[in-house]
């Protein structure tokens, strides 16, 4: 008789998960690398770690097997509570906590159910072991108005140690109500392949360039009935305006269709864009070797920067 094996059965080596744990600091390299040290776990791979200053914010980009991800996250949460302040923290991006989201992202051999139980477990492990809250969100959110990460991470670090103590609407998944004193709170979740991709628009940093970078995130937005799975807003960042972006689905909104709305929106208004970023690393399926986009993102290696061919070349651990 054949027994059916369990989805987590430890004999199952091809089953690989993706974490992309973003924490509030991108100033302060030694913290952001004691971080990435704590996240070195039998099993686990480094594939990429970025700061970035002017959002203070590093993401992390690590994979491996389920468990071994899971308990890597867990400890990077307890090592950022540990050496990031939020009451002392400023930065462009929105944040409500040192390890401020904790996705979990199928890669092989594991489905984005399992990997929502994955982030239920992460969840659970960070408040009883650090002390910081949890909300759940996307796939593994409890209830729909967590869904969206913006919804769950609304007024931020200090609107939510306001309100959450007094509102049950804004009160933690797992721990609080209160929010950790300087920790925050984490945002822990499952979700599908999501890229960061940022574009600096020809105009500088005034006002009027930051006023137009905030217009066209605007328009392109989801949200605002622009692309389809495209976040977006519009900062000063590094001393120029930029359009900081998240596309949730790069089949539906393909970069190049992403890149050419920006462009034609920019030219509309009698601007340029200028070069691109990609942060963190993007799926096989959605590199474009001759796309324009590609070319304007600066120092772009596919080697580098492609999730399945990292897998090969990992990082060594900082």
């Amino acid at each position: 008789m054949n027994i059916a094996r369990s989805p987590f059965d430890e004999s199952n080596d091809d089953r690989i998960v993706e974490c992309v744990p973003n924490f509030s600091e991108g100033m302060d390299r030694s913290k952001v690398e004691q971080i990435v040290r704590a996240m070195q776990v039998d099993g686990v791979h480094l594939l990429d770690y970025s700061l970035d200053a002017a959002h203070n914010r590093s993401v992390v980009t690590i994979a491996g097997a389920p468990d071994a991800v899971v308990e890597a996250a867990v400890r990077a949460a307890g090592k950022a509570a540990e050496l990031i302040d939020l009451t002392q923290q400023i930065g462009v991006h929105p944040r409500m906590g040192a390890a401020d989201v904790i996705p979990f992202v199928p890669v092989s051999g594991v489905s984005l159910v399992q990997c929502a139980l994955l982030a239920r477990q992460a969840g659970i492990a960070i408040w009883r072991r650090f002390g910081v809250p949890v909300y759940f969100y996307e796939a593994a959110a409890s209830r729909p108005d967590r869904v969206n990460l913006e919804d769950v991470r609304r007024g931020q670090f200090e609107g939510l140690q306001r309100d959450s103590p007094h509102d049950t609407r804004r009160q933690p998944d797992i721990g609080g109500p209160e929010l950790h004193a300087t920790a925050g709170a984490s945002a822990v979740g499952a979700r599908k392949f999501l890229i960061a991709y940022n574009i600096y628009l020809a105009a500088g940093g005034s006002t009027e360039a930051v006023s137009l970078a905030r217009s066209i995130a605007k328009e392109i937005r989801a949200s605002g009935g622009g692309l389809f799975g495209v976040k977006a807003m519009g900062v000063l960042a590094n001393g120029r305006a930029q359009v900081s972006m998240n596309i949730t689905d790069f089949q539906k909104t393909p970069m190049t269709r992403l890149h050419a709305a920006v462009s034609e929106i920019a030219e509309r208004h009698g601007v340029d864009i200028a070069e691109g970023e990609v942060i963190g690393l993007i799926p096989e399926q959605a590199y474009e070797p001759n796309a324009d986009w590609v070319r304007q993102t600066l120092q772009f290696d596919p080697d580098l920067k492609v999730l399945e061919r990292r897998l090969k070349h990992p990082l060594n651990w900082p």
